[in-house]
């Protein structure tokens, strides 16, 4: 499904001029961010390496140590090489843009910064380090030797030769965005955006560019429905956009679309955010794959391929502990189907253990890429969502729940076998909890949900 949430992050603005700094720090402090502050570039290169920010705000201009040089030196140490970097400058050159993108940095943005633009970036790439982070902590847990691969692997990952989809029923502009791009990629162009499911369905992309001037289609209903296949769900998309543009682009920042470029489109700069976006595309996919490869059968359940109860016990300790030190939220849900001991009864193990590896993949489709689903045990499952309030928990565990009770099971059995999940959901709600009070809420909960009728959901508070 194509979700995303918001999160809050711990910002560092690097600026030697303190009215710049004190700008910044307000409007960001406005919208709930956590902000730090450095003078100078080895100042930010030192609180960096201590691990205390999410994001990167860096002027350009400064002495000693100038933007670009932090920049290249955070994204050469594998320490610091996944932090998102949004550099500031009072220049408004395209090869400046480009000398910031070409040496690291995730966006850019010129003064007089707008508002609009700010924040859009910063809550862009605040979702960003967030998913990666997840990533980098399934990793660590499973196996420390895949976050190593990792992170070998984002200095032998190129932004080039991506296969890339542009959607914008002028065919002119159309051709002439191809014309930038082509010689270094792959470039698809479809006049018709109608068909823009069909043509990712049969085609594996590395980024998607959708025009805002569709003739007579929404680009964001377009974006979405690209969004909805399974194997694009974590596919980039920027936006060709034009200036009176702003509110609907800062709605689809929101929503998760990626970037976003101003028309009339500079090549270079063009050029060089594709090449970013496919960079980070392919890392975050070579993280998951690293996870996958690299994790040993003694975490992961082998009939449902969900993590099991020994991964689950470690990684939720972890989560908890990284939730209390940063005051972030953490929620935690647990599943069972109901009335699963008579499916084994009457159509014994076998049809049983179809139902259990069907009951998962639904799991596995229904939640957000952030979150952790696991087999806990027999027929209860657990699914681990960080930065997750109530309302966006709600949203996902009804979700689940629909998806399970909306069709039959295919299992040989005739006819299909119609089956109910009950949930139970607890909130990390303190400092003082633990990962056994979160999984006794969570029990609770769906002990309640059982009680009163199953197939439903209850939340449990502290």
């Amino acid at each position: 499904m194509w979700e995303w949430h918001f999160v809050t992050a711990r910002v560092l603005i690097v600026d030697d001029i303190p009215t710049n700094v004190r700008l910044l720090q307000a409007r960001l402090t406005a919208e709930y961010f956590e902000v730090v502050t450095a003078g100078s570039g080895a100042e930010a290169l030192e609180i960096c390496a201590r691990g205390d920010v999410d994001i990167v705000l860096l002027d350009v201009m400064m002495p000693e140590m100038d933007g670009f040089e932090v920049c290249r030196r955070l994204k050469a140490d594998p320490a610091t090489q996944h932090l998102p970097v949004l550099m500031i400058t009072a220049l408004d050159q395209p090869s400046d843009r480009v000398k910031g993108l070409t040496v690291g940095a995730d966006d850019f943005l010129t003064k007089p910064v707008d508002d609009m633009q700010l924040m859009a970036r910063v809550k862009s790439l605040a979702r960003l380090k967030s998913l990666t982070d997840e990533l980098r902590a399934r990793a660590f847990t499973g196996q420390q030797i895949a976050i190593e691969d990792a992170a070998r692997a984002m200095d032998r990952i190129s932004g080039e030769g991506g296969s890339i989809l542009v959607v914008d029923s002028d065919e002119r502009h159309a051709a002439r965005i191809r014309s930038y791009l082509a010689d270094h990629h792959t470039v698809d162009v479809l006049t018709q955006p109608a068909d823009a499911v069909f043509q990712v369905t049969g085609g594996r992309y590395d980024l998607a560019l959708v025009s805002m001037a569709l003739e007579g289609f929404d680009p964001l209903r377009v974006a979405s429905q690209i969004r909805t296949l399974d194997h694009a769900r974590n596919l980039p998309i920027i936006l060709i956009s034009d200036e009176g543009d702003r509110a609907k682009v800062v709605r689809a920042l929101d929503l998760g679309i990626n970037d976003f470029i101003l028309r009339p489109v500079e090549r270079n700069e063009l050029a060089a955010r594709v090449r970013t976006q496919i960079r980070r595309y392919r890392y975050a996919t070579e993280l998951r794959d690293s996870v996958t490869n690299t994790m040993a059968l003694a975490v992961t359940d082998e009939l449902t391929g969900l993590y099991n109860r020994r991964y689950f016990d470690r990684h939720l300790s972890a989560m908890l502990s990284k939730a209390q030190s940063q005051d972030r939220e953490l929620v935690l849900m647990m599943l069972d189907i109901d009335h699963f001991k008579h499916v084994n009864d009457s159509y014994g193990h076998d049809v049983g253990d179809l139902v259990l590896k069907e009951f998962a993949d639904r799991l596995r489709r229904n939640i957000r890429g952030v979150d952790l689903a696991c087999r806990f045990g027999g027929e209860e499952f657990v699914v681990l969502m960080p930065d997750t309030d109530y309302q966006q928990a709600e949203i996902v565990a009804e979700r689940v729940r629909a998806a399970v009770a909306e069709a039959a099971f295919e299992a040989g059995t005739v006819p299909p076998l119609k089956q109910t999940v009950s949930v139970g959901v607890s909130l990390h709600e303190s400092r003082d909890d633990t990962p056994e009070a979160l999984l006794k809420r969570a029990d609770i909960a769906l002990y309640r949900a059982k009680r009163e009728g199953r197939n439903r959901v209850v939340f449990d508070a502290a």
